[in-house]
């Protein structure tokens, strides 16, 4: 529903005299490298969301995970995220190659608070820098250079008022439909029981 006219928000005076001025240690909290405490949540993270626009405008968010550690740190402002096998939309991908503003919400399970970092991106299929990511014995399809321009901690008011890591808060994953099954009936494809093999095969052997 669109705010009744004389309540939209639509510059950024406007939008800092609704809020007021922020904290100084809001403010002054923002690094420009990655300190010890960011080094050690990204090793121990292992989930992270990444947000990418194209020179169209458009936009998108991306969640990459793996085990903890998955993301590299090479060095206070530089870190390599694997881009494992997947469905080849390489939406992320495509969108840094024409626009490289990056920006990435680090996940630890258990902790509520999350590490935010922005920067620009670069695409690398470099064999040397694949070779730090290997799994299985296989590397990466790519990987996600990023240049660390802001890190800063989040605090943990989204997550406790979301309980996302109370178990009691769960669902039954059997009360809705498995992903094979939602893309058939939204695109129209009565072959459910195949799409759900050709899902359940790509995980199980396609996982790197």
């Amino acid at each position: 529903m669109n705010a009744p006219d004389g309540f939209a928000i639509s510059d950024r005076a406007g939008l800092r005299a609704h809020y007021g001025e922020p904290q100084r240690r809001s403010v002054a909290k923002c690094l420009e490298r990655l300190d010890g405490y960011a080094r050690r949540f990204i090793a121990l993270s292992p989930l992270l969301v990444i947000g990418s626009a194209g020179a169209d405008g458009s936009t998108d968010v991306s969640p990459k995970g793996d085990v903890p550690g998955f993301v590299k740190v090479l060095d206070d402002t530089t870190l390599l995220i694997p881009d494992r096998p997947g469905n080849r939309r390489v939406d992320t991908l495509a969108n840094l190659l024409e626009r490289p503003g990056v920006g990435l919400l680090f996940f630890v399970p258990g902790m509520n608070e999350t590490l935010r970092v922005n920067g620009t991106a670069s695409v690398t299929a470099a064999p040397d820098l694949l070779d730090l990511m290997v799994v299985n014995g296989k590397r990466p399809v790519a990987a996600i250079r990023v240049a660390v321009e802001e890190v800063f901690f989040h605090c943990a008011k989204a997550l406790i008022r979301s309980r996302l890591w109370d178990p009691s808060r769960h669902i039954d994953r059997a009360e809705f439909p498995s992903l094979a099954r939602m893309i058939c009936e939204q695109i129209g494809d009565p072959d459910v029981a195949a799409a759900e093999a050709h899902s359940e095969q790509s995980i199980r052997e396609r996982l790197y």
